[in-house]
Order: C-alpha cells, then structure tokens, then sequence
C-alpha cells in the first residue's frame, strides 16, 4: 500500500453500508469488515473522523406525515446507535476511539467540542461524530461538511454504494457516462446527487476536496486514503488544471 495522500480525513460512511445484505440494521459481520480498514487507515498515520448516516434504521420520507423536526430528532438518535455501534466494532479489534455528539448524552458520548475533538485526533484517535449538526433540516451530509471543515479535514471520503458519480443513475440509464473529476460549481450546477447542495456549497467554501468512491471492497477505503482516484474528485476548478 501507498502512503497516505492525506494527514486528516473525514470518512462519510452511509447507515446503509452497515445492514449489509438484509438492508436493514446492523450486520456485525459487514461492519466489522468496514471498520477493519478504518483501523488500517489509522494505523496508517491517517488521523480519521467518521460521521455515519443512519438509513439502516430510519431516513426522513419514512415520517413523512410526522412533523419534520420530531423526524429528524429520529434520525439523529438512530445516528447515534450506528456511531456506538462502529465504536464498539473498532475497540473489539483493538482501536482507541472517541464518539462525541452534536445532541447531549452523558452517558453514551462525549458533548461535541471542536478543541477536543482534534486533540483526539492528534493523539491517534479515531473520532465518530454522531446525531448529524444536531439541528433539524441538516443531514449527515452537511454534517460531514461541517465537521470537516471545523476539524480543518484534508478532504471528505465518501464511500458510497455507487463506485463514482455518473451524469445520471447508472441503473436507469445505459448512457450515463461516469465522471472522474468535477468542480463544486459542476456539481450544484447540474444537480448531480452526490452530497446535498448545503454539504457541497460548505466544502466549496471551504475548499475541502470530496472523493467519491464506492465502499465494496472496503480496501477502497485505503486506497482512497493514499490518493488513487478510484471514482470521482470533486474540488476547486484550480486544482483540476
């Protein structure tokens, strides 16, 4: 394996991801599988922040004849389910880790707090980011890109179930062309559903690159940390020339 191309990363990782197969909460087995490379990367010299989404157990259109803050109060607490969850998996086989959520939990996580989380991350710790911006009408998403941005991330990893963005779902259209670089501007532009557009314009201002890649194999997750383009680099037009 190459050297890592990043210092810090934020690691976007789908609750999806984590149901494996049953599609529908957690498969120990694929968890484990996933967190094992997370360590890797870790133990690579790669200080790992980690903002899971929470689609194995609950996603806002399930409520969506419930009022829409009392949803997302739901999906933050399903966040911090999968967030013990990694933990658990990643101090099983050994790894020193920290969740740290936006929501008040004393007796399951550390309150969110930005100094904190980044002597974590010096000290080599991993760092799971539960309950998303803690606000309702934000996803993960834009909860990764504000993280990130906070954390001063070198980029945004975000292992997806598709291995790279395409022009439109490849599923439904043969013709979809898959797209190796794009710029923010490209992204908002076109509407390509790669993060939601507060997520995209957060890391646009912020200059963070996002590199798409798929999770399967989760040795993607190495290979993305020392910098092979393995789907999609979404940055600054400068850095594309």
């Amino acid at each position: 394996m190459d050297k890592p191309a990043y210092k810090r990363v934020l690691l976007k990782v789908s609750g999806e991801a984590l149901a494996g197969q049953a599609g529908f909460g957690i498969s120990v087995e694929t968890m484990d599988r996933i967190t094992g490379k997370i360590l890797e990367m870790s133990h690579m010299g790669v200080e790992v922040a980690v903002v899971v989404g929470a689609g194995n157990f609950w996603r806002g259109r399930y409520g969506q004849d419930m009022d829409r803050t009392t949803a997302d109060h739901m999906g933050m607490l399903a966040t911090s389910m999968n967030a013990l969850a990694l933990q658990d998996s990643l101090e099983r086989q050994g790894g020193e880790v920290r969740v740290q959520s936006a929501i008040e939990m004393r007796q399951f996580a550390e309150p969110y707090i930005r100094r904190r989380a980044m002597r974590h991350l010096e000290r080599g710790r991993i760092v799971i980011f539960a309950c998303g911006t803690g606000n309702p009408f934000f996803s993960t998403d834009t909860a990764a890109a504000l993280r990130a941005a906070e954390i001063e991330a070198d980029a945004i990893l975000l292992a997806k179930a598709v291995d790279a963005v395409y022009s439109a779902d490849p599923k439904k259209d043969p013709n979809a062309q898959r797209l190796s670089h794009l710029t923010y501007l490209d992204v908002l532009n076109k509407g390509l559903q790669v993060m939601d557009t507060t997520a995209v314009s957060l890391c646009m201002d912020n200059s963070i690159p996002i590199v798409v890649f798929g999770l399967e194999p989760p040795d993607n997750i190495l290979r993305a940390a020392c910098g092979e383009n393995l789907g999609t680099i979404i940055s600054d037009a400068e850095t594309l020339s």
